[in-house]
């Protein structure tokens, strides 16, 4: 939406929103918005300091916001299932649920304490998993909305299902890629399964475009490259704030509806204001959908309620 910023969010009082992934980058931007319009924020994140300093940031700019910190580990099943558990008794509903933690690229492959590919297992099954252990907390709320985090780099990904582990042939990029599109088909068939069951829950993505985000300092990569990298998104990408709007429209805006993809607006969607995005077309092969979340609730071990409830 053209000249569309975080100052167009509309007044957020009184609704709750978890944002896994808070403590740096768009996921910290996000709450830094949030918080300003009034939002009950939940960081969900991995290091209590790191959590309490962002808590400490956002207070600096909006005092008096209602900001809470919530422990998390995304590669973590057991951590998972007990940051539900703690949600569900604390808060009397959850409006949205921002699922924006993720792992860069890997340059070596390694794995959660599940035994999952460290990028699959966190980047994808641990917000599936979350997501829900979480639906009857969010099904409280009168419109809830799911959000996840996707990227540009579902453009490359596949679901290999014959390998989607990647134990008989690593490559970091690939395992990126699949864990985004991931993402992106998460999202689409969460909608799609809500739609079906004549929910008031609504599912949709958002990408940052090539967001400054530190992101490229996780990748494993050497330092020059690192360097480069941080460099070019610098000149060509969107800054951490604009980053985060696409996720902040889809997560707020009354026009926003379920299966939609939100990104930048400008060229390849690498940088801009927030528009529909335009998913790859392998990326809306429904078949694919329902095997992956079949496979993910066996993976998980999590089956979601009824999201008509």
């Amino acid at each position: 939406m053209a000249h569309w910023t975080d100052q167009n969010i509309p007044d957020q009082t009184g609704k709750t929103f978890v944002i896994t992934g808070a403590s740096s980058g768009i996921g910290e931007a996000a709450a830094v918005a949030l918080a300003a319009k009034g939002a009950e924020v939940v960081l969900a994140v991995r290091d209590a300091r790191k959590g309490d300093a962002t808590r400490a940031r956002i207070l600096q700019k909006t005092p008096g916001a209602d900001v809470k910190i919530s422990l998390i580990d995304m590669a973590s099943l057991a951590s998972i299932r007990a940051f539900a558990e703690r949600a569900g008794a604390e808060f009397a509903k959850i409006d949205v649920l921002l699922n924006n933690a993720g792992l860069g690229l890997q340059s070596a492959r390694a794995v959660t304490e599940d035994g999952f590919e460290r990028q699959f297992g966190t980047n994808h099954l641990g917000h599936f998993a979350l997501t829900g252990l979480l639906m009857p907390t969010l099904l409280r709320a009168p419109a809830p909305r799911v959000v996840a985090i996707a990227s540009i780099a579902h453009r490359r990904g596949t679901i290999d299902f014959d390998d989607l582990q990647g134990e008989k042939l690593y490559d970091g990029r690939k395992a990126y890629g699949q864990s985004k599109l991931a993402n992106l088909m998460f999202a689409y068939e969460l909608d799609r399964r809500a739609r079906a069951e004549g929910s008031r829950l609504i599912s949709v993505a958002a990408h940052p475009g090539v967001a400054v985000s530190g992101f490229v300092t996780a990748t494993g990569m050497p330092g020059p490259a690192v360097m480069i990298g941080n460099l070019g998104i610098a000149l060509l990408g969107n800054s951490t704030a604009r980053g985060a709007w696409p996720g902040l429209y889809a997560a707020t805006m009354p026009d926003v509806q379920g299966g939609q993809y939100w990104g930048p607006d400008g060229f390849l969607e690498i940088r801009g204001n927030p528009a529909p995005a335009k998913p790859k077309p392998h990326a809306l092969d429904q078949a694919v959908w329902q095997r992956l979340w079949t496979v993910s609730e066996e993976l998980t071990g999590v089956t979601y309620p009824p999201l008509g409830a």
